[in-house]
C-alpha cells in the first residue's frame, strides 16, 4: 500500500474512533446534562406540551392553562386573580422562566418529577400527569391585605403563630403573571422591568428595610431575657433626652411630652420612647442584642418558606453609639415583613417560633401526596414569662398607646408601631411599620401580622405606623379571626 494512502487510512480510522468515543461520551455521560440545559428548546416544548398542574388556595386553583395558536408550545400558563396572588405564585413564562412556587415546583407542575412516574415511565422517559401544589394561604386574609394596601407601595404578611402557616402574603404594586406567560410578551416584560416601583420584587420576602420602632420588641425581649430589667413594669435608667455614648448627638423622642424619662418598658413601648431602647441596647451591648435578634430569625441566610427569603440583618462591629441606634431599629438593622411577623408570632405563641411556611402539601394528579410539608417544628426563642409580659405591653400599645387603629372588638390585640428613617439624613419619605397579633378566646383562632407601607403618597407629616400600617393589619387580623 502506498505510504500516503496508509497514513490517510490511519488518520481516518482515528477520526472515526474519536467520533465514536465522543458519541459514547455524550450519550452515556452528558445526556442528562444536555437534556436539562436551560437552552435546550425541547425542554420548553415538553413543559408546555400539556396543561400544567395547579397551585391551590383553599381547595381552588389560582392557576390554569390554555391552548395557544401556532408555534410549538401548545399551552401557556394562566392565572386567576393574578395580581392578588402574584407574591405567592410567582410567574411561569415560556420566555422568561419561572419564579417562586412556579419555579420551585416546576418539575411537579409540568409532570417531569420522577415521583409522578410509574416504573415504565421511568424507563421510557414518558412525561407523567402533572401534580399540584397546595398552599396554606387563606383567601380572605389575602384579599383583605391586598385591598387594604391598595395603591400604596408596601407589603404584608400574616402567620398562624401556633403552626407557622402563612395565611397571607401580599406585595404592592403587584402585577398579573398572565401578561408575561407567553412568548410574545416582550413589551409587557420590558414595562415591568422599567417600572421604578419594581412590581416584580416580592417586598414581603425579598426586600429587607429598616424596621424602625417595631425592632424595640426584640430589644425589650433581650432586656428581660438577660435580666437587665425584671419586668415590663420596672422603671428603667433612661435619661430624656439621651445623648448617644461617646458623642454629642442627642437622641430625642417623637413625642416631646411623652413620659419617657426612666420609663418602664411598658410605657416605653406605649409611647415608643427612643431614649429608653437606645439606652437598653447600649447597656446590653451588641452581642446580647444580636443573640436575641438571631433567635427570632435575623441573620438567617437560608430561610425557605419554601421561597427563599432575603436575610434580615443585625449588624456587628459597631461602637456603642451605633449599638444604641440599633435599639430603635436604625443604623444598619434591616428586616423583611416576614421577619417582623415572625417576631410577633413567637411572642403570641408563648415564646416559641413555629417555622413559617406557605405550602401544606404537594400531590400527584390524583391528589395522592408526594410530600406533606406539615406544620413546622417550633423553637423556643424567649421564656414564656417574657412572651407573656411583652404581649401585655403590646396590648397597652393598642388599647392606650400608638397603635389604637388596630383594635378589634371582642379580641385581644397587641401591637407595635414603627416609623423608620429612609435616605441620607432621613431625606426621603419614612417607612410606616406595624406588627401585631390578635386572639379570639371564644374560637381559639389567632394570627400575627406585619405590614410596611413604603410610600402611600401621604405628606411626610402624616406618615406613621398607626395612621398607615395599623389599619391594614387590623383588616388582615379581622379576616383571619373570621376564617
Amino acid at each position: 500500500m502506498n505510504k500516503t494512502i496508509r497514513r490517510a487510512s490511519v488518520f481516518c480510522l482515528l477520526m472515526v474512533l474519536a467520533l465514536l468515543v465522543r458519541a459514547t461520551w455524550v450519550q452515556g455521560y452528558q445526556a442528562k446534562a444536555l437534556a436539562d440545559d436551560e437552552h435546550n428548546r425541547r425542554n420548553t416544548i415538553a413543559q408546555y406540551a400539556h396543561p400544567l398542574g395547579d397551585i391551590i388556595v383553599a381547595g381552588s386553583p389560582v392557576t390554569g392553562s390554555k391552548g395557544t395558536s401556532g408555534g410549538d408550545l401548545r399551552y401557556k400558563r394562566t392565572y386567576t386573580q393574578g395580581e392578588l396572588y402574584a407574591a405567592v405564585t410567582g410567574y411561569s413564562s415560556q420566555a422568561y422562566g419561572a419564579t417562586q412556587l412556579e419555579g420551585i415546583y416546576s418539575d411537579v407542575l409540568d409532570g417531569t418529577d420522577d415521583r409522578l412516574k410509574n416504573p415504565a415511565d421511568l424507563i421510557t422517559g414518558k412525561q407523567a400527569t402533572p401534580g399540584n401544589v397546595l398552599t396554606t394561604i387563606d383567601p380572605g386574609v389575602q384579599k383583605a391585605a391586598y385591598e387594604a394596601l391598595g395603591d400604596d407601595k408596601g407589603a404584608a404578611v400574616a402567620i398562624d403563630p401556633k403552626t407557622g402557616r402563612i395565611l397571607g402574603m401580599v406585595s404592592t404594586p403587584s402585577y398579573d403573571p398572565s401578561a408575561i406567560s407567553g412568548t410574545n410578551d416582550g413589551d409587557a416584560w420590558k414595562k415591568l422591568l422599567d417600572d421604578k416601583e419594581k412590581p416584580l420584587v416580592n417586598r414581603a420576602l425579598r426586600q429587607p428595610l429598616a424596621p424602625g420602632s417595631t425592632f424595640k420588641l426584640v430589644v425589650a425581649a433581650a432586656a428581660l431575657e438577660n435580666g437587665l430589667y425584671g419586668s415590663v413594669d420596672e422603671a428603667t435608667d433612661s435619661p430624656d433626652p439621651y445623648t448617644l455614648p461617646g458623642t454629642r448627638t442627642i437622641l430625642r423622642n417623637e413625642n416631646a411630652s411623652a413620659p419617657c424619662e426612666n420609663a418602664t418598658l411598658r410605657t416605653a413601648l406605649r409611647y415608643s420612647c427612643n431614649n429608653v431602647f437606645a439606652k437598653v441596647a447600649a447597656d446590653l451591648g451588641q452581642d446580647k442584642v444580636k443573640k436575641m435578634a438571631d433567635a427570632f430569625g435575623f441573620d438567617t441566610k437560608k430561610l425557605d418558606v419554601p421561597v427563599r427569603a432575603a436575610e434580615s440583618v443585625y449588624p456587628t462591629g459597631m461602637d456603642k453609639a451605633q449599638t444604641a441606634l440599633t435599639g430603635i431599629g436604625q443604623f444598619e438593622v434591616t428586616a423583611t415583613p416576614l421577619q417582623m411577623a415572625m417576631v410577633t408570632a413567637a411572642l403570641a405563641n408563648g415564646g416559641e417560633l413555629a417555622a413559617p411556611h406557605m405550602v401544606s402539601s404537594v400531590t400527584d394528579g390524583d391528589g395522592s401526596p408526594l410530600e406533606e410539608t406539615g406544620d413546622g417544628e417550633s423553637e423556643r426563642v424567649v421564656e414564656e414569662r417574657t412572651a407573656e409580659q411583652l404581649r401585655s405591653a403590646m396590648v397597652t400599645v393598642v388599647e392606650e398607646g400608638t397603635g389604637t387603629n388596630a383594635k378589634i372588638a371582642g379580641a385581644e390585640v397587641g401591637g407595635k408601631t414603627g416609623t423608620a428613617q429612609n435616605g441620607v439624613d432621613n431625606s426621603n419619605t419614612p417607612y410606616a411599620w406595624f406588627t401585631s397579633y390578635a386572639k379570639d378566646d371564644s374560637s381559639g383562632k389567632e394570627v400575627a401580622v406585619a405590614v410596611i407601607v413604603e410610600d402611600s403618597g401621604s405628606a411626610r407629616s402624616e406618615v406613621s405606623g398607626n395612621g398607615l400600617a395599623a389599619p391594614i393589619a387590623q383588616k388582615m387580623m379581622k379576616a383571619a379571626l373570621e376564617r
